[in-house]
């Protein structure tokens, strides 16, 4: 009996019944801000001084969290300064002074969950050995995990 009662209450004057949009809208629009506001952009920034070499069978890596980069001249750029940081400014003067960067660097990541690893920029001209001393620096800190940048094929300028 209460049903019908219902029923005839809610049938109202035979009005289509018609669904708001506007609340999911705002809804959807709050969302969308709250994830621009929240997402963070990773930029590997990049010396122009430094020539990638070319490897055939290299993949891109799918994370650019944790990338701790560290730039290693040809000796033509290196009376300047062999390795630098990223902003290709800055010089390690000595091995100790890089060891003491990447551990500062693993630190920030290890306290936010990152897992660190070595961005190493080798010009396609150095020799090994010191892409070597880099590695070295980054096993004295803690970080054994070494992205080695090249590209699959030779790019246009």
């Amino acid at each position: 009996m209460s049903s019908k009662k219902l029923r005839a209450a809610q049938g109202g004057s035979g009005e289509d019944l018609k669904v708001d949009m506007s609340p999911m809208i705002d809804m959807v629009f709050l969302l969308l801000i709250f994830f621009l506001v929240n997402a963070s952009l990773v930029i590997v920034k990049m010396d122009k001084r430094v020539t990638i070499p070319v490897a055939k069978y290299s993949n891109p890596q799918k994370s650019k969290l944790g990338r701790i980069v560290i730039n290693v001249y040809a000796d033509k750029h290196a009376d300047e300064g062999r390795f630098r940081m990223e902003d290709g400014e800055t010089v390690f003067a000595a091995d100790e002074d890089m060891v003491q960067f990447i551990k500062d660097e693993k630190e920030k990541m290890d306290a936010i969950g990152i897992v660190p690893r070595i961005h190493l920029r080798g010009d396609q001209e150095s020799l090994f050995k010191y892409s070597r001393r880099v590695i070295r620096s980054a096993a004295a800190a803690g970080v054994n995990e070494v992205i080695f940048v090249s590209y699959a094929k030779k790019q246009g300028n």
